[in-house]
């Protein structure tokens, strides 16, 4: 399981090169064979989720430092649709050169998707890992209201009085239902999970008490925490989130699990030449180090976690392994299931 690095918050004293500032001549690229790389026109960065959400966020966010250490702007284009499958097809179709990124790789669609459902979508044959940027954790939260002050008050409670525990989530087979289930199952906890049709109905059902617990990444959450309105109880994730580091996770609760969260990555199109990544992957680092971007994403409560691409790589197979067995071990994968 993912380990949070400690050294995400030490990226901002780092010295690095600015591209910015070479003596390359941007209008005219060197070809893309090995030497050096510099883009001559606006960059797509395609975000295949709806506008407003933590990965358009998290793109927001990036494209506000961009122009520091680029010389050319980058664009944000959503393209949601197919649970994000759509958007990573385009991204996926688009030329090698440089010049269209796709965000959020490492969500929903390339984590779970082609486990749940045959889908002519592969993730590892239709895009590159390039470099992650933000792990978001999943959290469990209950009504400042509630009696209970713990995740472990309320499973106590529940066992001793044989009462299910209900709990509001943003959409069935999702990474927060994986995770809720494979928990229910590991603790022998009575869970009944209600999917909603998104995140916003997911709070809205948990803040005015129609369900004991929710759970959801923390951008979906953060509104309600800074109003009041919500009691953390603790983080999925095998350490603390940075962003909220007061927060415990299962396992120091005394239950045995933890799991991945969505990753918040950038991929490109495959055959994407080795200097082009080596550009983007060094301009990215760049960003995650900058101190307006850092403060950006601690109000998002997304903590940077910056890979490059040989580690990334090696995260992305590893959380991907991590999901199929999940989802296998809760017989829930669709080659598991009986014509």
């Amino acid at each position: 399981m993912k380990r949070f690095p400690i050294f995400f918050v030490l990226l901002a004293s780092l010295s690095l090169p600015l591209f910015a500032g070479g003596s390359q001549d941007a209008s005219k690229p060197e070809a893309a064979g090995g030497g050096e790389w510099s883009p001559a026109r606006p960059i797509d960065i395609v975000v295949p989720y709806a506008p407003g959400g933590s990965s358009d966020l998290l793109g927001r966010a990036i494209e506000k430092a961009w122009t520091k250490y680029c010389p050319q702007p980058a664009r944000i284009v959503t393209k949601p649709g197919g649970a994000g499958v759509t958007g990573s097809v385009f991204v996926s179709n688009s030329a090698p050169d440089g010049y269209t990124l796709c965000l959020a790789f490492g969500s929903g669609p390339d984590m779970t998707m082609q486990y749940l459902q045959k889908m002519d979508y592969d993730p590892f044959k239709a895009l590159d890992p390039l470099v992650l940027v933000s792990i978001h954790s999943l959290i469990i939260a209950a009504p400042v209201e509630s009696e209970f002050k713990t995740l472990t008050d309320l499973v106590t409670w529940s066992k001793k009085n044989k009462e299910p525990i209900t709990v509001a989530i943003s959409t069935a087979k999702g990474m927060v239902d994986l995770m809720l289930q494979t928990f229910a199952t590991r603790t022998g906890t009575d869970l009944i999970i209600i999917p909603h049709e998104g995140s916003a109905q997911a709070v809205t059902a948990l803040i005015s008490g129609q369900t004991m617990i929710g759970c959801a990444h923390p951008s979906d959450l953060l509104p309600q925490i800074k109003a009041g309105r919500l009691r953390l109880l603790a983080v999925a994730s095998e350490q603390r989130d940075p962003a909220f580091p007061d927060l415990p996770t299962l396992k120091e609760q005394g239950f045995d699990y933890s799991c991945w969260g969505a990753l918040k990555a950038v991929a490109v199109p495959k055959n994407m030449p080795d200097n082009i990544k080596r550009y983007y992957e060094q301009l990215f680092q760049q960003i995650c180090g900058d101190p307006v971007f850092i403060n950006d994403m601690k109000e998002l409560a997304q903590p940077i976690l910056y890979e490059d691409i040989e580690t990334f790589t090696r995260t992305f197979r590893q959380a991907n392994s991590d999901y199929k067995k999940i989802i296998e071990d809760l017989g829930l994968a669709y080659y598991q299931q009986k014509s």
